[in-house]
């Protein structure tokens, strides 16, 4: 059987495949956009010339201030005199007053009372009142919102700069400050940090300045001595674990950590605890 060829219709010429080169995209550099200028804000700060005075406890509904016999100490004539509230008379002092005064009740309503410029005798016989807190007084006080915003930020500042340092710190500066504080230096990092940190909030002046506390680094290495059995402390003293030497004797009724830290303190106290720290470094 003669063999048939098999014949492939024409078609369209294959096209040639082009290659494209590969050409990188040309950037574009476009201006980053111009900020917004800020605006120019005035501000015109607001002097309070009215005056406030609290009774910052138990000061009830209604409370009436003594003024019958209120005596008090006048630097400027060097005598006791006495005083009282009287809107008709421009001094608070009786002897001051004509023969017309007429005396008035000062009442704190809710434990406040407003003073307005226009009562500068009543803002006088408050401030000299006996029983003002600032007159070595116990019942009440001026109102003074930006010192006491003052005051506050800076126990805020204060907090945050303690809050840092415990997050800040490395671990090997923190610990002499946990033994002194009596944190357990054997938890994990963490714990260790937290425990600090509440300690921080709560007292955060007390916590920054334990860190250059000459007191807290000799605490931290009598501590880390009698753990690793270089000093033992007894009741009547500390002594050497391995002469069995007395190092300081501890009066009775006294902490031995606190007789034994004042003693690295003093004149003979330095050589003690040089050798504390020659032994803990051995250790390590």
């Amino acid at each position: 059987m003669a063999e048939q060829a098999t014949k492939r219709r024409a078609g369209r010429p294959k096209k040639a495949e082009t290659v494209e080169a590969n050409i990188p995209p040309v950037p574009t550099t476009q201006a980053p956009p111009a900020k917004p200028k800020k605006p120019a804000i005035r501000r015109k700060e607001t002097v309070n010339t009215n005056k406030e005075f609290e009774i910052p406890r138990n000061g009830g509904v209604v409370f009436m201030l003594p003024q019958k016999g209120v005596t008090v100490y006048d630097e400027e004539k060097d005598s006791v005199r006495e005083i009282r509230y009287c809107p008709n008379e421009p001094s608070i002092f009786v002897d001051e007053q004509s023969d017309n005064a007429r005396r008035e009740a000062v009442i704190f309503n809710e434990g406040r009372i407003f003073v307005p410029k226009n009562k500068p005798n009543l803002r006088l016989f408050l401030e000299a009142h006996p029983l003002n807190i600032a007159k070595g007084g116990g019942l009440f006080k001026e109102v003074n919102k930006k010192v006491e915003a003052e005051q506050e930020l800076k126990r805020e500042f204060v907090v945050s700069e303690a809050v840092d340092k415990v997050r800040d710190s490395e671990v090997s500066e923190l610990l002499p400050v946990a033994i002194y504080f009596n944190v357990n230096i054997n938890a994990p990092v963490s714990e260790i940090r937290y425990n600090l940190l509440r300690i921080a909030k709560k007292n955060p002046q007390d916590f920054l300045e334990s860190f250059d506390s000459p007191q807290v680094m000799a605490r931290s290495y009598i501590q880390q001595a009698a753990d690793y059995q270089i000093i033992k402390i007894k009741r009547d003293g500390v002594y050497w674990f391995d002469s069995n030497s007395l190092i300081v004797s501890i009066p009775v009724g006294q902490d031995a950590m606190d007789v034994m830290t004042r003693f690295c303190l003093t004149e003979k106290g330095p050589s003690v605890l040089s050798s504390l720290e020659e032994r803990l470094e051995r250790l390590s």
